[in-house]
């Protein structure tokens, strides 16, 4: 068997957004133990116009339903933006990886070569799935998984690549 366009997303994403869920976990232990207000961690940024890190979460969250949804040619679940908790965070990860478990390979096969546009209000790109996978959805998704850990670490979480990685 091929490796797929569905092998390449879903569950790459799916274990991405579980070792984040992990390092929310590693997070707020960590916190508990050092006596950090959690605030200071909900609302860390990196640079004053970037997102602060609840935001990230909530990104990284619709950044991998609607890369699933697109490829499957679905409509993603509605989450609204309202986490302000880590309890909450983790609610919405687990319910993003539910709607990823969802997404069955038989769902997205043939999706490499699929149009999909996405609309923006100052116009639209195009993309075949490999090309909206390979050069959007997974570099988006990343990016915002990628800042969450960092915002953590930032705050002198102790985190490794690992956490990062999860169990190779």
């Amino acid at each position: 068997m091929s490796y797929t366009i569905y092998d390449a997303s879903v569950p790459v994403m799916i274990r991405a957004l579980t070792n984040l869920s992990k390092i929310v976990d590693k997070a707020v232990a960590q916190a508990a133990k050092d006596g950090v207000q959690l605030s200071t961690l909900l609302d860390a940024r990196l640079a004053p116009d970037m997102h602060p890190f609840t935001r990230q979460i909530q990104m990284a969250s619709d950044a991998a339903k609607g890369a699933a949804a697109r490829l499957a040619n679905i409509d993603a679940p509605s989450m609204p933006d309202t986490e302000t908790t880590f309890p909450e965070l983790k609610a919405r990860l687990e319910k993003t990886i539910a709607f990823l478990n969802s997404v069955g390979a038989d769902k997205i096969a043939g999706a490499e070569d699929r149009t999909i546009v996405l609309k923006f209000p100052q116009g639209e790109m195009k993309f075949t799935g490999r090309d909206f996978l390979a050069s959007f959805a997974l570099p988006n998704f990343f990016f915002h998984v990628t800042t969450a850990y960092a915002l953590l670490r930032h705050k002198g979480i102790t985190l490794g690549k690992m956490d990062f990685l999860g169990g190779v």
